[in-house]
């Protein structure tokens, strides 16, 4: 299957209400389609409210995989949360980018993304917090996140440049040492959430 940006997403931080109390993110975020300028702290016009797990030059783009989608549709159909066929559009994992054709257990640390104006570098994956339960409607969301390994991962921006929706990308292998699927499972495991 070939390797594609479905979605280019973005989010201004806004006040989110999470169990009665106020809390800024950037975790809900729309589609654009481009040509977006990339830097070296990510997309323009997304903003990440707690640097501290989100954001920075590792973490400067979040990408999350298309394929999972359906699954989250049908637990929050089965959770009551939405009907099946409620609109669950491209950025509602707080991705910046949905792709298609790349799951996590086919991306390794130091893996690169080259588009056709830009490349970006295989960092870590991600981990669900508080929020991610939050906007997908029901407090086992995150859990179901683990469970599967479907966390998606961590882009630092190694050239900069523009992105542009639909657009086609290239995996080139890094170093292949450690995979996003086995270092989430480990720091899972280890206690980190």
């Amino acid at each position: 299957m070939p390797t594609a940006l479905v979605s280019l997403n973005i989010a201004a931080a806004r006040p989110l209400t999470i169990d009665g109390r106020e809390v800024m993110s950037g975790i809900v975020k729309r589609g654009v389609v481009g040509p977006l300028e990339v830097g070296a702290m990510g997309l323009a016009g997304d903003e990440q409210a707690d640097l501290s797990v989100h954001g920075g030059l590792s973490k400067a783009v979040y990408a999350y995989p298309a394929e999972h989608y359906g699954f989250w549709k049908t637990v929050r159909a089965q959770a009551k949360v939405a009907a099946w066929d409620e609109l669950l559009p491209p950025g509602s994992m707080g991705e910046n980018l949905t792709l298609q054709g790349l799951l996590e257990t086919g991306v390794w640390i130091g893996d690169v993304l080259r588009f056709a104006d830009c490349e970006l570098a295989v960092s870590e994956p991600r981990f669900p917090c508080f929020k991610f339960n939050a906007v997908m409607g029901f407090g086992q969301a995150s859990k179901l996140m683990v469970a599967n390994a479907w966390c998606g991962f961590y882009l630092a921006v190694r050239v900069p440049g523009t992105l542009c929706a639909g657009e086609s990308f290239e995996l080139v292998p890094g170093p292949r040492e450690v995979g996003i699927t086995e270092l989430f499972r480990s720091r899972v495991s280890g206690g980190r959430r």
